[in-house]
């Protein structure tokens, strides 16, 4: 770790964050630049939501926590090894269809080294966490898309992650699965007491789910402004209430202004 990165993790352990980006920017061989400026702490516990419209860097800026890419520029700091490390749900499940949902949700820790990955208690934790105890031998094939979306959360709860991270998971699904699903996501958070940092364009899915909202920028994407989202979890009577309806308008507001900073 660099000296300016190792002066980065003091700060996030001074500041309780378990993610720091600094100054992170990030331009692609092709010349289009995704990032410029992030600044971004996320807290220990914390329900984050990456706000922006399509192609503003979100899903880079989750990408480069994850340490799936890294930036052109700037310092990241982020949890790392077997008992403090990241998860990932992306938007597509990505399942193996010629494996059960068990052997899926085992993949992470075959791939750590886990002899029997299958049989390891936490396949059979997270797929209880998720709902799908009596489907741990059916086949993709035989799932709803909700059903596999659990699939995909339960291989990323798998291995017990510090932080777990959610490229728009929910996008591809039917309203009525996705209200089920985002009820679902809060009662999991509640009960795993993990870090969750969650894409979205959807205004409504953010202020619904998030302690905090990140709105950003339009491409090169930096943080405009952040909302904390005060409403007591759990939050079964949000969506109908007033303090809901005003803090999409607030949210809805904000993030119309960040579309036309330049």
């Amino acid at each position: 770790m660099s000296s300016t990165a190792a002066q980065s993790a003091s700060l996030s352990s001074a500041t309780g964050a378990i993610v720091s980006l600094r100054d992170v920017g990030k331009t692609f061989a092709s010349g289009v630049g995704a990032l410029s400026g992030l600044n971004l702490e996320i807290h220990d516990g914390e329900f984050v939501t990456l706000l922006g419209a399509s192609g503003c860097g979100k899903s880079t800026a989750l990408r480069i926590v994850a340490g799936l890419i890294e930036p052109t520029e700037g310092d990241v700091v982020r949890p790392a090894g077997r008992n403090g490390g990241i998860g990932f749900v992306f938007q597509d499940p990505t399942l193996m269809p010629w494996a059960s949902v068990a052997r899926n949700v085992s993949l992470p820790l075959k791939l750590a080294g886990r002899r029997d990955a299958q049989a390891d208690p936490g396949v059979t934790s997270a797929l209880a966490r998720v709902g799908l105890s009596e489907f741990a031998g059916s086949y993709p094939r035989e799932l709803s898309g909700g059903m596999k979306m659990r699939v995909s959360i339960a291989r990323a709860l798998a291995t017990e992650p510090k932080l777990l991270l959610m490229d728009e998971p929910f996008a591809a699904l039917d309203e009525i699965t996705r209200f089920r699903l985002n009820n679902d996501m809060l009662a999991l958070w509640h009960d795993v007491r993990r870090t969750i940092v969650f894409v979205t364009h959807s205004v409504f899915e953010s202020v619904y789910l998030s302690s905090r909202i990140i709105v950003m920028t339009a491409r090169p994407g930096r943080v405009f402004t952040e909302i904390k989202i005060d409403a007591p979890y759990p939050r079964g009577n949000f969506r109908t209430s007033a303090e809901y309806a005003a803090s999409c308008r607030t949210v809805s507001e904000a993030l119309e202004r960040a579309m036309t900073v330049s």
